[in-house]
């Protein structure tokens, strides 16, 4: 459907949503003017011939009116947006469409309020953690959680960065285009490693934007240290006026071929 083009139920369904709420066409202009009021903004305001003109499929509203519509009809942004062909879900698969040059953080997605994931919730007899399987064979039951429910568990701790298609820092043991779990509780360096896999990588906010690498501190300086095989340069940093550790990265989620 095409987003210029306002479906011809659009109108209709506002229409619908009003009078199930009791309110008249005078009722939305008052409640619209209130809120152009509290915003000092007119561009909220809903005159009763302009609202009587969307109705009928005339108008598509401007964002500024579909928040008024939004709150006077005590429903979802996306959803009405969606009602004239605007998805907002489809936000999530354009991002992972349009991947970005340098790294940065990744905000929640669009629909993370209202979506749901499923997750394991019982698993086959005899499964066994030590051995490596295929998880849709050793699930006996599968349940829908909502998103917004996870945010609220320890998973709220971690945040996620993307690592840009020019960041070759930790290459190839990240490679760009990567994206990353970062648990932000955990912000101090620690020496204690073994190989470069148990090295702790840390996700830094720089002045210019993020980056993704091994790190330690000298003397007031944060020294950013990448991949031997990378072909990059080891890089300092007055800390933390320059460079600040956002977490350390605990998930990696990427592609090998």
């Amino acid at each position: 459907m095409d987003a210029r083009k306002p479906s011809p139920t659009a109108g209709a369904r506002l229409k619908m949503l009003r009078e199930r709420l009791g309110l008249t066409t005078r009722d939305v202009e008052a409640r619209s003017r209130r809120i152009a009021q509290e915003r000092t903004n007119p561009e909220y305001y809903l005159a009763h011939a302009w609202l009587t003109d969307i109705e009928n499929g005339e108008f598509t509203p401007s964002i500024y009116k579909f928040y008024s519509l939004s709150a006077i009809y005590h429903r979802n942004f996306t959803e009405l947006a969606s009602y004239f062909g605007l998805h907002i879900v489809n936000l999530t698969r354009d991002w992972a469409m349009l991947p970005a040059p340098r790294t940065h953080l990744l905000q929640a997605s669009p629909e993370s309020e209202t979506s749901a994931v499923e997750l394991p919730g019982e698993f086959k007899p005899g499964f066994q953690l030590k051995s490596t399987q295929l998880l849709t064979r050793i699930v006996e039951e599968w349940d829908k959680v909502p998103v917004a429910l996870l945010q609220h568990l320890d998973l709220r701790k971690s945040v996620y960065g993307y690592i840009g298609l020019n960041d070759f820092t930790l290459y190839p043991l990240i490679r760009p285009g990567s994206l990353v779990q970062i648990d932000s509780s955990q912000r101090k360096i620690t020496a204690r490693w073994e190989t470069e896999f148990d090295r702790p990588i840390y996700f830094v906010e720089l002045r210019e934007g993020y980056l993704c690498a091994w790190c330690q501190l000298d003397h007031g300086q944060l020294i950013t240290i990448p991949h031997p095989l990378s072909k990059q340069d080891v890089r300092r940093f007055d800390h933390p006026s320059e460079a600040e550790i956002i977490g350390r990265v605990t998930g990696i989620a990427m592609s090998i071929a």
